[in-house]
């Protein structure tokens, strides 16, 4: 029987990480993408915003501007304020698009569209508020963690349910 390490030495045993701290550590990230691609930078998005893309009513060009938010979103307590210019070259849509894409991303509640106003009455890009997105997703995490622990009940069981 041979070992085989993340490092690829071999021995005569069962196959066994060679740094198990490394991986809790949190560089899983620099292993699978490459530190330099994760020193540009990340973006942390519950899963569940993709799993249920189709059940929030999203097409891909408005999830697309959702984690275009999310990436600008650093802080809880400070909502993200890209301009449309920023989500236009990002997106390669025009700004029209995103006006249209975010205007139906708040029709849905998803979001809520606060302008922002600079002193001498200047505007500036408008502040996002996703907390009907977060809402949304409140409500239907218990459900998915279900439909999960009921997959895995099946699972261990076999096949068959209690």
């Amino acid at each position: 029987m041979n070992i085989v390490t993340s490092d690829n030495e071999s021995n005569d045993q069962a196959t066994v990480p060679s740094s198990p701290a490394k991986a809790k550590s949190g560089r899983v990230a620099d292993e699978k993408w490459g530190k330099e691609v994760m020193k540009a930078g990340f973006c942390i998005i519950p899963s569940l915003l993709l799993r249920c893309q189709q059940r929030l009513g999203l097409n891909p060009s408005q999830l697309a501007v959702l984690l275009q938010l999310a990436d600008f979103w650093w802080e809880a307590g400070r909502k993200p304020y890209p301009s449309k210019q920023a989500l236009s070259d990002r997106l390669g849509l025009s700004t029209r698009q995103i006006q249209r894409y975010m205007a139906e991303l708040e029709q849905a509640g998803l979001l809520v569209r606060i302008v922002r106003s600079a002193d001498d009455n200047g505007k500036l890009s408008n502040e996002y508020d996703l907390s009907g997105l977060v809402k949304k997703l409140r409500e239907l995490a218990p459900e998915v963690l279900k439909a999960k622990e009921d997959t895995k009940q099946v699972t261990r069981k076999g096949g068959l349910k209690k």
